[in-house]
């Protein structure tokens, strides 16, 4: 390398974005994605062995996606080489196959090559590469934002291994931010710049697991904000909220005020106010809580609140707990929504919190009473001798599969613990249990 080209390199290196200087070189710097690079898991193995087959990395913008590309350029011995879908076309790809297949035959060196944003090449692009990727005339590393079980050739699917991956936690976020901001080799410590702990939380919320928008709202705020008479650049957390282009509101996860907003939350549902329960969603989501959180809340309000006056609001509920694991931000603020305004507009019914609370309170205040014996047990030799079992009737033998018997033990005879709302759905079981009864 010559003087002109190591001052370019140089340069580049200080002229990157922060984002892009702050990229690991090595398997050990990744942060997150531990599912599928831990020690243990076959994506390391194979990058440490360098025996990697074809693979499409999949998750959302700032996971690593193209940072998990550098790391196996920088391991491998195979050439590496990196187009990007958006502006390469298939006279790019012909030169990249036919520097391949020259490498392998000469000096018998493989050739990975690296296609960012992969779903958006055609049909006919992505068909040219099957054959040189099943020949193994390339070893093909695609990333895409969107389900390649969707958007990539089903025959590219087939002879790839598929890796998710998942937004990053928001510790990870934080540990990211702080090394941008005080390493003096690839972050933005020679700006002699300090970063003040709220202002590091409020990022991390604010990137929603996205490393790259915090990044880039860490260098913005060091370049652009004036020298303290310390001598130091001072990230507050309103250069924070402003360099990432978000209001800092009235929220903090840890204080009074995260508990009074989901109280407000969890109150304006039951009261059936869908209104406020809106607000106070939208609130949250603003500021950066957890969705799962929010998510949890919910469904405990479906079962708490709502009950059997709707038995489905706990369905619709936890249906949204379990896509919101799925989907991640910003989709989830739309699933959430829908839960949050079918719990606050269901029919209220709280007879699960009374019914199980009062029968705790009796079973801890009173003796262990014992099972009728008609009820115990009896699907072993010997039971019947015992007298367990002996007289039991079957339900389902009987008119309406009712048939009045004992069932409480004899002391706990008489003690109500479920009492119907007369709410919703729980009208309709009142109606049953009339029905059966013959009342």
């Amino acid at each position: 390398m010559d003087l002109f080209d190591y001052m370019r390199e140089n340069n580049m290196k200080t002229d990157a974005p922060l984002a892009s200087r702050m990229r690991p070189s090595t398997l050990e710097e990744v942060v997150g994605q531990q599912h599928i690079i831990g020690t243990d898991k076959l994506l390391y193995r194979a990058i440490k062995a360098d025996k990697l087959s074809s693979i499409i990395f999949y998750g959302p913008p700032g996971t690593g996606k193209t940072t998990l590309a550098k790391v196996i350029a920088n391991t491998t011995s195979a050439f590496f080489s990196q187009i990007n879908a958006t502006v390469a076309g298939k006279k790019d790809m012909e030169e990249v196959v036919a520097a391949a297949k020259d490498r392998l035959a000469i000096n018998n060196q493989k050739t990975i090559l690296f296609i960012d944003e992969i779903h958006r090449f055609n049909k006919g692009q992505q068909d040219y590469l099957l054959p040189h990727v099943e020949d193994g005339t390339i070893i093909l590393i695609g990333a895409t934002t969107e389900n390649p079980y969707f958007e990539v050739n089903g025959a590219l699917i087939s002879r790839s291994v598929i890796f998710e991956l998942h937004t990053l936690e928001k510790e990870d976020i934080k540990k990211l931010i702080v090394k941008a901001v005080y390493d003096r080799e690839k972050g933005m410590g020679n700006y002699n710049a300090v970063i003040d702990d709220d202002a590091v939380e409020f990022l991390a919320d604010m990137a929603a697991g996205d490393a790259r928008r915090a990044l880039n709202a860490v260098e913005l705020g060091v370049i652009s904000t004036n020298i303290s008479k310390d001598g130091k650049i001072h990230i507050t957390l309103d250069v924070a909220a402003e360099c990432i282009q978000k209001r800092v509101i009235g929220y903090d996860k840890n204080g009074d005020n995260h508990y009074d907003t989901i109280s407000a939350f969890i109150k304006s549902m039951r009261g059936s106010d869908p209104d406020a329960a809106l607000y106070y969603l939208a609130k949250m989501i603003y500021a950066g809580e957890d969705p799962k959180f929010i998510a949890r809340r919910i469904v405990i309000c479906a079962s708490e609140d709502v009950g059997n006056a709707d038995p489905n609001a706990l369905n619709v509920a936890v249906s949204a707990f379990l896509a919101v694991e799925r989907i991640g931000m910003p989709e989830s603020q739309i699933i959430l929504s829908q839960a949050c305004i079918y719990v606050a507009t269901a029919p209220k019914s709280n007879t699960a919190v009374n019914g199980i609370f009062a029968s705790m309170e009796y079973v801890k205040n009173h003796p262990n009473y014992p099972v009728p014996a008609h009820l115990k047990d009896a699907h072993y030799s010997g039971a019947g001798e015992l007298g367990h079992g002996l007289d039991y009737k079957y339900a389902h033998n009987y008119p309406n599969h009712y048939v009045e018997q004992q069932y409480l033990p004899e002391e706990v005879m008489g003690e109500k613990f479920y009492v119907s709302s007369e709410m919703g759905y729980e009208n309709t079981i009142d109606e049953h249990l009339r029905r059966i009864k013959g009342l």
